[in-house]
């Protein structure tokens, strides 16, 4: 029933309000990891919803069939009295055929999907998290670290040690990087991919993985792509390097450069290479001074049309796995926070008793609402206005006040600032406010005037420095002395007055 005017000017109001709803969720204040993963993905959703939206608002203004542009003749034509009333005979036709029906305005419908997705069993349907990744806090590797410890020739390694060099793919030699291998690091990147997707939904993956790909291109050709040197060696004895056959003058000569050397000078000119050390030298010296070797020494087309073919293939999956490594170093650097956190959870897993896990596994569900409410509730009790610890709680009474912490120092020069323990309060005088507060005053930030914070103290004792060091500076009139011509030392001032006198 609607016009395209009408479908146009709804799409415009979308538009605005899931604006709002993107604000809204951006200015609202995150108790915890999970309310800020929830809320980015209730983001992610506006988002898309808005993207939707402008594509369709975009296609209606671009009008390929001309229905709006025919619409808007008709409104504004000579008929418009005529389109007006069949347009509101058309209204109340589908109100007599639908007289219960109740339109529902879009600040409603937005208000409620608002509500619905506030939900956390709404939001525990999008994003699915397993109890070992404790809604996104930690990494949950132990699948990829049972297919880690099958593969062939790598050294056994427990979870912990695992979860520090997972990431360490470089250090695996290229010949045990096989099938078994490429299975292994496609699992670790949909995984890694996935937990960032999770973690991260606002995060333009896609895009971010394609500036990766082109950067390892240019390594990959420059060959300093980590753990993928650059096959010189291997690809000179796949073609072969030239011999010059003039400085020999017997096979038996060849052969002292042994079965390598004459394989390789033979796959150059595209002959026969295999055989004994004597029947290669023999085979090579044979072609010395003639301008067309004998067909029947010149190896088969077809085996070498196989090697060529097999070594890009082998080319091609090498690159494909060191691609794949290249992404996964990617996604590594956006975890280093959920990294380090895992290894400290596993190690105070461990670090627990029998019986400590088996109560900790009983009350695990009695515990999940208690979590609940105390990130709700982040702020601890803290009367006395302690400084956290690594907890996230308080530090002891006595701890606060061994370490000064209570104690809060004033400095004038600072501009009545004030410090908050004696570590800090040392520390600032060598920082740039207190700097800046002294070159106010015109006096230099030297360790004469530390510890001084009061600016009369410090203009006083500057004047007091200056002083002394008038006193000591290097008066010719009266540290100078000289020697009369009996052998008396007088200064110099004495030394002139007398000798103007002419005393001397």
């Amino acid at each position: 029933m609607e016009s395209l005017l009408e479908i146009q000017r709804r799409c415009h109001e979308e538009r605005e309000r899931l604006q709002k709803l993107m604000v809204d969720e951006f200015m609202e204040k995150k108790l915890s990891e999970k309310d800020r993963i929830f809320s980015e993905h209730r983001v992610k959703i506006y988002l898309d919803q808005y993207i939707e939206t402008t594509a369709r608002l975009a296609d209606l203004y671009e009008d390929k069939e001309g229905e709006r542009k025919a619409e808007i003749s008709a409104l504004s034509g000579p008929n418009e009295f005529t389109e007006f009333y069949s347009r509101l005979k058309n209204i109340k036709e589908f109100h007599k055929k639908h007289p219960d029906e109740i339109s529902v305005p879009l600040s409603t419908e937005f208000e409620q999907m608002a509500k619905a997705y506030q939900q956390s069993d709404a939001m525990n349907l999008l994003v699915e998290f397993t109890d070992e990744e404790g809604f996104g806090k930690y990494l949950d590797l132990h699948e990829s670290y049972d297919r880690y410890i099958n593969l062939k020739g790598i050294e056994k390694t427990d979870y912990i040690t695992y979860l520090m060099i997972f990431d360490h793919l470089y250090d695996i030699p290229k010949d045990r990087k096989n099938a078994e291998y490429k299975k292994y690091i496609d699992a670790l990147f949909e995984y890694l991919y996935n937990f960032n997707q999770r973690v991260k939904p606002l995060m333009d993956l896609e895009k971010s993985l394609e500036q990766t790909k082109a950067d390892f291109e240019k390594q990959w050709i420059s060959g300093t792509f980590p753990g993928w040197p650059k096959e010189t060696e291997s690809a000179l004895a796949n073609v072969g390097a030239p011999l010059d056959l003039s400085a020999f003058t017997s096979w038996e000569e060849l052969a002292s450069l042994g079965l390598d050397r004459l394989k390789s000078a033979l796959m150059a000119l595209n002959m026969k290479c295999g055989g004994t050390l004597e029947e290669r030298a023999q085979r090579l010296f044979s072609t010395k001074g003639m301008k067309q070797i004998d067909q029947s020494l010149l190896a088969k087309k077809s085996n070498l049309g196989k090697n060529s073919s097999s070594a890009a293939k082998e080319q091609a999956r090498q690159k494909e796995i060191a691609l794949v490594e290249s992404q996964i170093y990617y996604l590594c650097e956006l975890i280093k926070e959920q990294r380090a956190a895992t290894k400290e959870n596993v190690q105070r897993k461990q670090a627990r008793g029998a019986g400590e896990r088996n109560d900790s596994d009983v009350e695990a569900s009695d515990s999940e609402s208690e979590e609940e409410e105390d990130d709700n509730d982040d702020v601890p009790y803290n009367p006395k206005n302690l400084p956290l610890g690594w907890d996230g709680k308080p530090i002891p009474y006595w701890l606060y006040k061994l370490h000064g912490l209570n104690i809060s120092y004033n400095c004038e020069i600072c501009g009545n600032y004030t410090y908050k323990r004696p570590k800090a309060f040392q520390r600032h005088f060598s920082e740039w406010r207190h700097a800046h507060g002294m070159r106010c005053l015109g006096i230099p930030n030297t360790a004469h005037l530390i510890f001084i914070t009061q600016i009369e103290d410090a203009i006083q004792l500057w004047e007091k420095i200056k002083q002394q060091k008038n006193q000591e500076r290097w008066v010719p009139e009266q540290s100078e002395e000289f020697e009369d011509s009996l052998g008396n030392v007088v200064t110099k001032k004495t030394y002139e007055d007398l000798k103007r006198q002419g005393l001397l």
